[in-house]
């Protein structure tokens, strides 16, 4: 207390001279309406620039929630999307995710916490398990594509077959046509897939865009995969081997959703009772 109180006598001068500075300022802005005028803008600046600097400071922490709530509202768009044919869009809740009452498709989010892209049979781990309703052959997208099928789960995570796997196969067609054949790669490019099986007779141009075909378990109909890149025929020459590249970056994955087929097992107990 007493270095305190030193401090101030050995000042005691310059405290004086600032008081005096301030209050012959005053004086000056109070008497003057140039000055105030001056003064006023000023202060405007200065305050404009913290209020600025410190919106700035609260919408960058902030980015956390605002994505979680884009990440919500994503999903249920997707739910509505998903489902538009098993309930009109005017009845659904607003605030629901499990939509219509019966959805065809339930959507859940999850993050990418691992994700490999150069190897031959490349796999990604999200942060969702069998205790978050992820179970075995599920899809798995972004908002800009597919991304690949859940492999194998544990209580809290979930690894999924990337579309970037050699032994990845997904029901494909073009989007301007019925012609659909099957989504494969070929090790190569992390951006190229390709789809064989498309009829020779099928209309093609380089940019045609490429979607799942709804004819499996796993995809709904309609997901976007790619565009058409260049196309070849076979060694048959009958069916097309089309380059598609593809819409998702597959080496920048951070948040993606899962697609839960609700009808999944009754159409499979269906398929197998014609099988047999």
């Amino acid at each position: 207390m007493q270095n305190i109180i030193n401090f101030f006598l050995k000042n005691r001068y310059f405290f004086l001279f600032l008081v005096l500075l301030s209050f012959s300022l005053f004086l000056t802005i109070q008497s003057h309406n140039y000055h105030r005028s001056k003064f006023i803008h000023s202060a405007n600046w200065v305050t404009g620039g913290i209020y600025e600097t410190a919106s700035n400071i609260s919408d960058y922490f902030g980015l956390k929630k605002h994505n979680l709530r884009l990440i919500e509202e994503n999903k249920r768009l997707r739910a509505l999307l998903f489902n538009r044919d098993n309930a009109p869009l005017d009845s659904l809740p607003a605030d629901s995710i499990l939509i219509p009452e019966n959805p065809g498709f339930v959507i859940r989010d999850a993050a990418v916490i691992k994700n490999s892209f150069s190897a031959p049979k490349n796999y990604l781990t999200i942060d969702q398990g069998e205790g978050d309703g992820i179970a075995q052959d599920m899809g798995v997208i972004t908002s800009d594509g597919i991304v690949g099928i859940i492999d194998n789960t544990s209580a809290h995570y979930a690894t999924v077959q990337s579309v970037l796997n050699t032994l990845t196969r997904i029901n494909a067609q073009l989007k301007n046509t019925n012609h659909f054949g099957t989504l494969q790669w070929d090790g190569k490019s992390p951006s190229i897939v390709q789809l064989v099986d498309i009829a020779r007779i099928a209309p093609l141009q380089t940019g045609d865009t490429i979607i799942t075909g709804g004819m499996s378990t796993i995809f709904p109909k309609g997901i976007p995969i790619g565009t058409i890149k260049g196309f070849a025929l076979d060694v048959s020459e009958n069916y097309y081997i089309i380059n598609v590249q593809l819409f998702n970056d597959m080496t920048n994955l951070g948040h993606v959703y899962v697609i839960e087929n609700t009808n999944k097992e009754e159409i499979l107990e269906l398929e197998q009772s014609v099988n047999e």
